[in-house]
């Protein structure tokens, strides 16, 4: 199972879509590796350089319908060869949410009003989350602050999570 705690990227923008992800021009890419350096790469967001700001975050908390645009699993495998195994946001679109899923990965929907919390709270700072997938919590902590959040995700996407993903899930079930 992979890791689900670590480091926030902070993304303070709602709408963002696969080509902000991982640009198209990139999809030709026969690797996951090879998508490493370019995540991000066309976000445009005030005082975000990705060269910078993604390194050392595994988690990235963001606003709503984070995955939009065109459908395609380079997006989940570039933010997977990054580190990253966890979004969280208001909402997602509904095909890379599940293609997060089905890579063993998570995308947790929380309300807006926790989302705006989070963000008023940790923003700007060094933030570290830790997910405690028994007791569908995760912790906030920085400089000090601490915030105890509670989610939760459906029973299959938890076995997909468990299991690796989906064809790992599929092995062991058929």
């Amino acid at each position: 199972m992979k890791n689900f705690s670590g480091n926030i990227l902070f993304l303070d923008r709602s709408d963002i879509n696969t080509d902000e992800i991982i640009p198209a021009k990139y999809l030709t890419e026969i690797s996951k590796q090879a998508l490493k350096p370019y995540l991000l790469e066309d976000l445009k967001l005030v005082g975000f350089d990705p060269q910078r700001d993604i390194d050392g975050k595994q988690v990235i908390l963001t606003r709503a319908n984070f995955g939009c645009g065109s459908s395609r699993e380079h997006a989940p495998w570039a933010l997977e060869v990054n580190g990253i195994h966890l979004v969280i946001g208001e909402n997602f679109a509904r095909i890379f949410r599940q293609n997060m899923f089905n890579c063993g990965m998570m995308a947790v929907e929380l309300p807006d009003s926790i989302i705006d919390s989070i963000f008023r709270k940790f923003a700007g700072q060094n933030t570290y989350l830790e997910t405690d997938l028994d007791k569908n919590t995760f912790i906030l902590t920085a400089q000090g602050l601490s915030q105890e959040v509670p989610f939760s995700i459906s029973e299959f996407d938890r076995s997909l999570v468990a299991s690796g993903g989906w064809v790992e899930y599929a092995d062991r079930k058929y």
